[in-house]
């Protein structure tokens, strides 16, 4: 059996679907590997609405790394892998109202223009600066996910595309988000044929002649990965097909417009929709399906109730304008902890993930940042940034890394585009990487 090779991966085809296989023994040896290593991932999730810096802030420790702050508290666990980065500004935002005039410019480190209407203007974005250069190595050049459609909630006369949007592939073409699970499960797998059956048989149906052949041929390692791997990708399908009828877990949680009940296919329960697409782009990185992940967790000036915390019931941009009061203050920095738990769940689902002597978080750089500081005061400085995985290597993780204040944002951004492989030597305002 000759199997098909896209990439670093085989795949598998059926009739209306095709599957990118994870990294096995029998497919690696066969195909050169750069410096004898997987290639780097990254991944970019955006939160909204700022933090509480007194509550984010940490304290360095004598070796150069990092002591845990109230809302980096999940992160502990994860000290060796994760480094925070202080004193980073997007220059380019200083002079912009609200939060849209922040977010929108984060991943382009240009000014955006003041406007409602549809002559929106911003830059290209660092994810699909790279997907440009190198999207063509994978079957998706980039993968953009989100959990909020793009709501008309008005920001000091901005654009909502600006607040709902964190990747630009050209100042005047912002990328659709994906916001439903099984639209990004059919997006991986090219499943054309589940897409249109409303019975929605499992994408392992479709190539299971092909996945037969395969399992006779692999060593017992590679045809053990190859069924785990079969287990955990029918697993997440059927979560996703529940979620697609209704069976949703835990209480509804409302978008920050509650008037509006989510989209078809989309979890009432927001930790549930965090965690579907925490699955995905674990799925996606293993399969070799895309290199590149944007994710924005909220659009900005998210009022999403978390009322499923103790003290939150409220809605969480309210909180951030918290006019130091305490109980605003306390509901917030526990919504900003919240956040870095989930992350932390992403990095576990990544250190997992066996990709020959390393693991996918080994082989990624994962930022958490969010557009702004101090909600309250809507601060572009000193921006909330944390960065997990190690680049293959090539990137020391566990330091605090504090520069000087206002440093160019972007000087990170071209960092991550160098140990991706992008020959850049300068990016927006950034004339030299920061790492």
């Amino acid at each position: 059996m000759k199997l098909p090779v896209f990439g670093r991966r085989a795949f598998l085809r059926g009739a209306g679907a095709s599957m990118a296989l994870p990294w096995l023994e029998a497919i690696a040896e066969r195909l050169p590997a750069p410096a004898g290593h997987e290639p780097v991932r990254m991944a970019i999730l955006v939160m909204p609405n700022g933090v509480l810096p007194s509550a984010w802030t940490p304290k360095a420790t004598a070796d150069g790394g990092w002591e845990p702050s109230f809302a980096l508290q999940p992160l502990a666990a994860w000290q060796k892998q994760v480094s925070v980065l202080t004193g980073l500004a997007n220059r380019q935002s200083f002079d912009g109202d609200g939060h849209y005039a922040k977010v929108a410019p984060l991943l382009t480190g240009r000014k955006i223009r003041h406007t409602g209407g549809r002559d929106l203007y911003n830059g290209i974005s660092m994810d699909q600066l790279a997907a440009q250069a190198l999207g063509h190595r994978t079957l998706l050049p980039s993968l953009e996910l989100g959990c909020d459609p793009i709501y008309p909630v008005d920001d000091l006369g901005y654009s909502t595309v600006y607040g709902g949007t964190i990747a630009w592939s050209a100042a005047d073409r912002p990328c659709t988000k994906e916001i439903v699970p099984a639209q990004v499960f059919d997006r991986l797998f090219r499943s054309k044929a589940l897409a249109n059956d409303p019975t929605r048989s499992s994408v392992l149906d479709l190539v299971q002649d092909d996945a037969k052949r395969l399992a006779e041929r692999l060593g017992r390692r590679d045809r053990d990965k190859l069924h785990e791997f079969q287990d955990s990708v029918r697993a997440l399908e059927l979560r996703i097909a529940a979620i697609a009828k209704g069976a949703t877990a835990g209480e509804p949680t409302p978008n920050h417009d509650p008037s509006k009940a989510p989209p078809a296919g989309v979890p009432a329960d927001y930790a549930t929709h965090l965690g579907l697409m925490f699955d995905l782009i674990t799925l996606a990185f293993t399969m070799d399906a895309t290199r590149i992940v944007t994710f924005l967790m909220a659009n900005e000036v998210s009022g999403r109730d978390f009322g499923f915390l103790e003290g939150c019931r409220g809605g969480f941009h309210e909180f951030s304008h918290h006019e130091n009061n305490a109980d605003k203050q306390a509901a917030y920095q526990r919504i900003n902890q919240w956040h870095y738990e989930q992350f932390a769940t992403l990095l576990t689902r990544l250190a997992a993930t066996k990709e020959g002597d390393r693991s996918l978080l080994d082989q990624s750089m994962v930022v958490l940042a969010s557009a702004m500081s101090d909600g309250n005061q809507h601060s572009p400085h000193d921006l909330p940034i944390v960065l997990a995985g190690s680049a293959g290597g090539s990137l020391p993780q566990g330091r605090l890394i504090a520069s000087k204040p206002d440093t160019p944002l972007c000087r990170l951004w071209l960092s991550m585009l160098q140990r991706f492989g992008v020959e850049a030597t300068q990016f927006a305002d950034a004339r030299k990487p920061l790492l």
